[in-house]
């Protein structure tokens, strides 16, 4: 089974950046299709970043494109969520999930989930 783990969640200023990392026990996340997922209290899932197989596809949702940005690292087991100038707004637990096969954009049936980690923007 593919264990998921997300990190670098936490309290941050508003305005300021923070960057999230999602690590699957895998031999390369390269070979995998991943998407970052965020869910607040009382609110539906949400799509907010898309990154394909091989990096051929990135897609955003239109609330955070230009503000955050999705990428893979040196590390072939590590991929990243960097999130800019952010508001209350992004105050919500954030999920990294990865399958082995390329989705459609917003598609939410992938086969390995983290258990999530939080972002609140408060002062």
């Amino acid at each position: 089974q593919v264990q998921v783990t997300e990190s670098g969640g936490g309290l941050v200023q508003p305005g300021r950046s923070l960057t999230l990392s999602c690590t699957a026990s895998v031999l390369t996340l390269a070979s995998y299709a991943a998407s970052w997922f965020r869910q607040a209290p009382g609110k539906e899932r949400e799509a907010v970043a898309y990154i394909s197989v091989s990096v051929y596809v990135i897609d955003y949702a239109d609330s955070v494109k230009g503000q955050f940005s999705v990428f893979r690292g040196p590390a072939k087991t590590t991929m990243y969520l960097q999130m800019n100038n952010l508001t209350a707004e992004e105050t919500t637990m954030y999920y990294c999930a990865i399958d082995h096969w390329n989705r459609k954009w917003k598609q939410g049936n992938y086969s390995y989930w983290g258990q999530g980690t939080q972002v609140t923007v408060s002062s």
